[in-house]
């Protein structure tokens, strides 16, 4: 009897599992095979239109699955506060203490100094960007209403689809910039404008002292680049893989590309329980190194 119980526990789970994946593509049946494109899942096609001069503030499905990461980090942490905070944790608390231990012993403290209240000033920040990007990554592998296709449901409501704010380049490059600008305005911060940038020329013999300095502003340039495609590229590859699987089981038959939903499901299971928090550590903690690294001394 335990046997059967597992066994269809099992079956329920990776049908529940492979919905995401197939929710994706499962629209494109409707219009024929020739039309799959998974690319199109992430265009942004404005819900609410607003132009202001050059700038172009509509609202789009990434507007609102930021929008939703942040409401869910404000909620649950308002909810926790407001239940009220016990000595011995349970259920939420819990949750949100590992969440704060981490943040703070994991990516806070090894790279953050003590020097002139960096620590104290920096952590929450720090702690604010880790857990926005986990829940933004994680909230992005939940099938909603946000496909480019519609059909499935009355009213012209979008059939359900697979979407990340963060395999958007605007929202990484946008969170790296603030980084950077945050990085040399510590720098200054701590060294004054004259001694943080001799702290960008390591001791050397005086010849290539030019080459060295040349050599690290472009390294701090570089860094918007790799900061920011880094969480982009991979949340995007993910997705990707994600909704290209889906697609196989229309493209190849019922029959023969029934055997993508497993690669589909591997893909998903992979993205949720590592990429989607590796990445975010890594972006946490790469911030966490270049504040920390502009307020220290020079080596």
């Amino acid at each position: 009897m335990r046997r059967r119980l597992y066994a269809l526990s099992t079956l329920v789970l990776m049908g529940l599992l492979a919905l995401p994946a197939l929710a994706a593509g499962a629209e494109e049946g409707s219009n024929g095979e020739e039309d799959f494109d998974p690319a199109l899942e992430f265009e942004l096609e404005p819900y609410v239109s607003i132009n202001l001069g050059p700038l172009d503030m509509s609202i789009n499905k990434a507007v609102l699955y930021l929008i939703g990461a942040s409401l869910i980090c404000i909620g649950v942490g308002l909810f926790t506060v407001r239940k009220g905070l016990n000595l011995k944790p349970k259920g939420g608390q819990n949750v949100v203490e590992m969440l704060y231990e981490f943040s703070e012993s994991q990516i806070a403290r090894p790279t953050l100094p003590e020097r002139n209240r960096t620590f104290e000033r920096y952590f929450p920040f720090i702690a604010t960007l880790f857990l926005f990007l986990l829940v933004s990554n994680v909230f992005s592998f939940i099938p909603f209403p946000v496909s480019h296709e519609t059909g499935v449901f009355p009213f012209g409501i979008p059939d359900l689809g697979l979407y990340a704010a963060t395999a958007n380049i605007n929202v990484t490059l946008t969170l790296t910039i603030m980084v950077f600008l945050l990085t040399h305005i510590e720098g200054v911060r701590a060294h004054g404008g004259f001694g943080y940038v001799k702290t960008l020329v390591p001791p050397a013999p005086p010849a290539i002292k030019p080459l060295i300095f040349v050599l690290e502003l472009l390294s701090q340039i570089l860094r918007l680049v790799s900061l920011s495609v880094r969480l982009f590229a991979n949340l995007l590859v993910g997705h990707l893989l994600i909704i290209v699987s889906a697609g196989f089981v229309l493209l190849l038959g019922s029959f023969i590309g029934v055997i993508a939903i497993p690669v589909g499901v591997f893909f998903y299971v992979f993205e949720v329980l590592l990429v989607a928090g590796l990445q975010a550590f890594i972006f946490a903690m790469l911030s966490g190194i270049y504040i920390g690294f502009a307020v220290e001394a020079p080596h």
